[in-house]
């Protein structure tokens, strides 16, 4: 007895050692309201034997009472609050867990409705991969617009599209190709390098866990096999070592370990550890663990390191390899889900959360609301409940930081409300070089330069063409006419008897820029160039229309500073980006969203509105003679002519 009794501790063991060590996915699931989200996962957990028999016996009972099918109703598996069974919705992220012989996964079940918007972005912040369904009959739907974008927002990579309700469309082929073509064409838009279509009935089980005869024309894997064998190792990144101090450990005199979370990379006894924000460096003397010490360490173990040196490190603080650092500002870019009732006001001071470190700041800069269902940007004052914007975050003093898409960790922030110490706002690290961190601009290149003066005085000049010198900036998104504007102011000045120049983006390009790629260094440096040209004209008397995008706020102030602000004005030229698309005769947008063309204001790239234009030109309601014809009044207005 005693012997078959250590046979089964040994199987369960072995079993428990198994289960142990099998990979973990988390996923969930999104989509239109009754797209059958609730449904899917139900019948996931019901066909992999998951549901015990007194759940089941109860779902069997609320399905009488509250199911939407007509009979059994797996979607009351994942429904458990009161509220969600009466109205057949879901409200909050709801969390299952189940197993396979290959995969452990965790699910998170996530509401449709736009209010929950805020629940959505919670349940998806951990997920390594999404499956977004879509009502076969209704196609996409603004709100799998906006679980797309949110989706593509949080950086999950992997994206499962499941096209449900096949039954109620006959298994169509056709309908099925509609849609994942509709889908593709939007998500062009999005960054998502991992797309997934599958035809599915979740109700009925096809293509859940087999392959279903309903539908021969489809040879692709089942629901299940996908989630089973997608990859999603090489998704961590282990390459970036990031810890950051959760605890100083000093449990008596002898022994003084620093323990967090291992946010990205490997650490190995031995390694040179640098800690920030001191910068003070030491080796890794051991890695201690409950189950006892590691000869190496790799996301997301939590650990408790210890360094030969007695080196200066608190809470908050971030430990990382002296030869790859992150980050260290007290200003950063970054978007921003709001979760609060009351609206996020720029200039109030908030705590920001980031990794292990608490620091006072601000939202110094709203740049732009961005429209959930259209993915449509507008300049706004506030943002309210459930909307998301780009927006500058400073903060009392820097802290360690990473883009958050190469480093989820050490990316992500929460904004917590400093009088109720509640989580009022979520967001992610937009760690790019700005515009206005571009040192091209600065005088150092000039030193020991003197600036040569004209014999001809700005009066002479004024008195011989009988106008001020000014410079009108014409920005706005590829194709949304600043070039034809600029002509047309031209040579309606031209003919009024005034010396006029245009400067023309793509034509400084073809000469004096044609060094000059589209990062936003270069973009910086040629906005920089056409300042100085600008310049020039200016102070030999001539009027400069210039035609950029210039799509960063702080390079047009730089070049407003270079050319002179008193004759700097700027036109935006407010064309949406999809009248751009439909007047685009070069075919820009077509390889922007092939990314033939990589970092495109409008497509892959941010266009920052200018805060505060001098005139507003919309092109996709007024005729290029009649933008030009304000820009001239403009002028008038200002005693240039």
């Amino acid at each position: 007895m005693s012997h078959q009794s250590d046979l089964i501790a040994t199987d369960i063991d072995a079993y428990l050692k198994q289960h142990e060590n099998k990979e973990l996915l988390r996923f969930l699931t999104c989509g239109s309201v009754d797209d059958g989200k609730s449904t899917l996962i139900g019948m996931l957990l019901y066909e992999s034997k998951m549901i015990y028999e007194d759940t089941l016996a109860a779902i069997e009972k609320d399905s009488v009472k509250h199911g939407t099918t007509g009979g059994f109703d797996p979607a009351l598996l994942t429904d458990g609050l009161k509220a969600e069974r009466e109205q057949g919705i879901t409200i909050d992220v709801a969390y299952r867990y189940f197993s396979t012989a290959k995969r452990k996964f965790i699910i998170a079940d996530c509401p449709g409705h736009e209010q929950y918007t805020r629940n959505m972005a919670t349940g998806a912040s951990t997920c390594d991969l999404a499956i977004i369904l879509i009502d076969a009959r209704h196609g996409v739907m603004t709100q799998t617009k906006r679980h797309s974008f949110i989706v593509s927002l949080l950086g999950i990579k992997h994206v499962l599209v499941a096209v449900n309700k096949m039954d109620l469309v006959d298994f169509s082929q056709e309908r099925f190709d509609e849609i994942v073509q509709e889908y593709r064409d939007f998500a062009t838009r999005l960054e998502m390098p991992d797309q997934h279509f599958i035809p599915i009935s979740a109700l009925k089980g096809d293509n859940l866990l087999e392959r279903s005869p309903n539908t021969p024309w489809y040879d692709g894997s089942t629901l299940m096999h996908h989630l089973e064998n997608v990859h999603i190792a090489s998704d961590r990144n282990l390459i970036d070592f990031r810890m950051p101090v959760q605890y100083v450990n000093r449990p008596n005199l002898d022994f003084r370990g620093f323990c967090g979370t291992i946010a990205s990379g490997t650490i190995s006894k031995g390694d040179t550890v640098m800690a920030l924000p001191s910068k003070k460096t030491s080796k890794v003397k051991s890695i201690v663990t409950y189950d006892g010490e590691l000869e190496e360490a790799f996301a997301p173990l939590s650990v408790t390191l210890t360094t030969e040196d007695e080196i200066d490190i608190s809470r908050g603080d971030m430990l990382v390899r002296p030869d790859n650092q992150p980050t260290i500002t007290d200003k950063f870019d970054a978007s921003i889900v709001w979760m609060a009732e009351q609206p996020l006001l720029p200039g109030k001071d908030y705590l920001i959360k980031q990794a292990c470190s608490v620091t006072p700041g601000r939202i110094s800069t709203l740049r732009y609301e961005i429209d959930v269902n259209t993915l449509h940007r507008s300049p706004t004052a506030e943002l309210k409940l459930n909307q998301i914007a780009r927006c500058q975050v400073q903060l009392s003093q820097p802290v360690a930081l990473d883009d958050y898409r190469r480093n989820k960790g050490t990316g992500a922030f929460i904004i917590v409300d400093r009088v109720s110490n509640i989580t009022v706002g979520a967001g992610m690290i937009l760690d790019r070089k700005t515009a206005e961190q571009s040192d091209h601009w600065e005088d150092e290149a000039r030193e020991g330069l003197e600036a040569r003066t004209s014999p001809v005085t700005p009066e002479e000049r004024e008195a011989r063409y009988g106008q001020k010198p000014v410079t009108v900036l014409l920005t706005g998104l590829p194709a949304a006419g600043k070039t034809p504007i600029a002509n047309a102011v031209e040579r309606m000045l031209f003919d009024r008897g005034r010396a006029v120049a245009v400067i023309d983006g793509q034509n400084m390009r073809r000469g004096l820029s044609r060094d000059l790629g589209f990062s936003v260094d270069d973009r910086s440096e040629n906005v920089r160039r056409a300042a100085e040209v600008a310049k020039t004209l200016n102070n030999a008397g001539l009027i400069t229309v210039a035609a950029f995008v210039a799509p960063h706020e702080a390079v047009r102030q730089k070049a407003s500073e270079v050319v002179g602000r008193e004759r700097f004005v700027v036109a935006h030229v407010a064309a949406p980006v999809e009248w751009c698309r439909e007047h685009d005769d070069q075919g820009v947008y077509a390889k922007a969203d092939s990314g033939e063309i990589a970092g495109f204001p409008g497509v892959s790239a941010d266009y920052e509105i200018p805060a505060e234009p001098d005139l507003v030109l919309s092109t996709h309601e007024l005729s290029i003679d009649e933008c030009a014809q304000k820009v001239v009044e403009l002028l008038e207005s200002r005693g240039a002519i």
